[in-house]
């Protein structure tokens, strides 16, 4: 069992669409899957004008994005890190992909935490067929199945 402290928080004005147990679980067994027993990660769902401020100021992007990640520790230390996601920006995507909020929300978590763990995709070319991307949809798909299971 891991022993990593994962901790979720919605930022002022953010409307939950997902239960902050359900992102904590979810995310304690994706650090369970790719072998953290110890580590520290938060994930802050934030409105729009929070996550915009956040992209401008520490990666020059102007606007809202959906998800920023911050790997606090030294290449080989136990991972730790902040995740913020875009909730404004999640639920923008959910209806366009026509999937629920709450399904946008856990995939940007598990994306931000698996940037914290050393993943990154391209930038340029199909993301939706990086490894990061692959690794993604598996553990959102596990981490759903595991959700709704008797």
């Amino acid at each position: 069992m891991s022993q990593a402290v994962v901790e979720a928080y919605f930022g002022p004005g953010v409307e939950p669409e997902v239960e902050l147990a359900r992102v904590e679980r979810a995310l304690h067994a994706v650090l369970e899957v790719e072998g953290v027993r110890v580590g520290v990660l938060s994930v802050a769902y934030i409105a729009d004008a929070e996550i915009a401020d956040m992209n401008q100021r520490f990666l020059g992007h102007p606007g809202s994005t959906d998800v920023i990640s911050f790997a606090l520790h030294d290449p080989g230390d136990a991972p730790h890190g902040d995740v913020y996601v875009g909730a404004d920006q999640a639920n923008r995507q959910a209806g366009e992909l026509g999937i629920p909020a709450a399904e946008e929300w856990l995939r940007l978590a598990i994306h931000g935490t698996l940037h914290v763990l050393g993943y990154d995709h391209p930038h340029d070319g199909d993301p939706a067929t990086s490894p990061m991307y692959v690794r993604q949809e598996a553990l959102l798909a596990q981490v759903l199945a595991d959700v709704e299971a008797p």
